[in-house]
């Protein structure tokens, strides 16, 4: 089994009548969000050309969309409603062009990303068909990660990252490869608990992926992990013996590790950093007081400054919601929360299932993540994350009833006279 086929989860047929263009628009959107900016690569790559083949990604995917939908059939979404509404303070922010023209570009960019959406959201039937997609493709950029640190260990550990694993193939930055890892570990452990893969191809999934995991040294991805897995699985434990069974053994293993190597646990939560450092978030806390204190028109604190690069004086922002507010005012906030009440109410108005409990974790993972991560206000795969999640939370398509078989009347015979045929009656051999 090869790297590309080990996340297999085929144990479940497709459900009839999606097709495997819109999983392949799906993959071409993940590979539009993973951005241009990283660490410096093998091979340099100049940032024009990644910009050319994410943005190219995102085109092709729009029209693999639109080829397999050319009805234009759209299934009722409030999620993907509500990004659409996103698109207002965007604009009108952006045409003012504080932000540059690149606000406008990123404006098409996320115009084009949601109209994608709306196209995939015909197949949005609550079934698990892109939950296979979204944890084969993430799984794929991990083979390349794991690759670069194969071929040149110095460049997927360098120093000037503090030896945290990056990209070295494709320009990925810590945070990046933790949230895709802790995604696809999440998204595999509620597979296998809902057998809906075998260990095996279970364990080929999250063992690589633990350990890239490790590597970043992410620490919002590994607590968006642990906490959405708690909330997913707990959300199981009534109808599921093996979520009952797997909660109980995860909680017994994670106390005795706790125990044992509490020091080293703590070297690695800490990073080397002082507790000064860690207690701003790494300086992150800096950055948000002056981007609070900075003096703003009314129509700046309604609308933003428009989209821009997700930096105040040139720093990272590393916050959702300032990043939203920032860019979009708190019109663009209030429409994030909005967003991801409706979905979090939806996900508990749920009966539970295994469906429910993968939106439970995307859901989660993305809340928690919000905090020091940016990108819930833009075309990111925490919106992907999203969306998948809002796919599995619609309601099932109503299959049509096949047609009752015909009744055909048993035909009656006398207990007294044998059964004589109809060929015989009419020639009058037999009387």
């Amino acid at each position: 089994m090869t790297a590309l086929q080990a996340p297999a989860l085929d144990s479940e047929p497709r459900p009839a009548g999606t097709p495997r263009l819109a999983g392949v628009a799906w993959g071409l959107l993940i590979l539009n969000t993973l951005g241009s900016a990283g660490a410096k690569t093998i091979v340099p790559l100049p940032r024009s050309l990644i910009q050319m083949a994410t943005m190219g990604s995102l085109v092709a995917a729009f029209v693999l969309a639109l080829a397999v939908n050319l009805r234009l059939r759209f299934r009722p979404s409030a999620y993907v409603l509500l990004l659409t509404l996103l698109l207002v303070p965007s604009v009108l922010s952006s045409v003012h062009l504080e932000a540059g023209f690149g606000a406008l570009f990123r404006c098409t960019r996320l115009a084009l990303f949601v109209a994608t959406l709306w196209l995939l959201t015909r197949w949005w039937d609550g079934s698990l068909t892109f939950v296979r997609h979204h944890i084969r493709v993430y799984f794929a950029v991990l083979g390349t990660v794991a690759a670069g640190l194969v071929i040149s260990p110095g460049a997927a550990l360098p120093e000037i990252y503090g030896g945290r694993l990056v990209g070295a193939l494709w320009p990925l930055t810590p945070p990046q490869i933790g949230q895709y890892a802790a995604v696809i570990i999440g998204l595999t452990v509620l597979l296998l608990l809902g057998r809906r893969t075998d260990r095996r191809s279970a364990a080929i999934v999250i063992v690589p992926s633990l350990v890239l995991l490790m590597l970043t040294h992410t620490r919002t991805a590994t607590l968006g992990l642990l906490v959405g897995l708690v909330l997913a699985i707990g959300s199981l434990l009534l109808t599921s013996a093996a979520a009952r069974r797997f909660f109980t053994w995860t909680v017994v293993i994670a106390t005795v590790v706790a125990v044992v190597f509490a020091g080293a646990l703590q070297s690695w939560f800490l990073r080397g950093q002082s507790q000064e450092n860690f207690s701003n978030l790494t300086g992150r806390a800096k950055v948000w007081d002056a981007l609070l204190a900075a003096p703003r028109s009314v129509s700046q604190e309604l609308f933003g400054a428009g989209l821009g690069d997700k930096s105040f004086g040139g720093l990272p922002i590393d916050n959702s919601w300032l990043a939203v507010y920032n860019e979009q005012g708190l019109i663009g906030v209030t429409i994030v929360a909005v967003l991801i009440l409706v979905l979090a109410g939806v996900a508990l108005l749920r009966p539970p299932s295994l469906q429910r409990a993968c939106a439970i974790f995307l859901i989660s993972y993305c809340a928690i993540a919000s905090y020091t991560e940016a990108g819930l206000g833009d075309a990111s795969p925490y919106l992907l994350h999203l969306a998948l999640a809002a796919a599995l939370l619609a309601t099932p398509t109503e299959q049509p009833q096949p047609l009752p078989p015909p009744v055909i009347p048993a035909q009656t015979r006398s207990k007294d006279r044998p059964y004589i045929p109809r060929w015989a009656r009419r020639s009058g051999e037999v009387t």
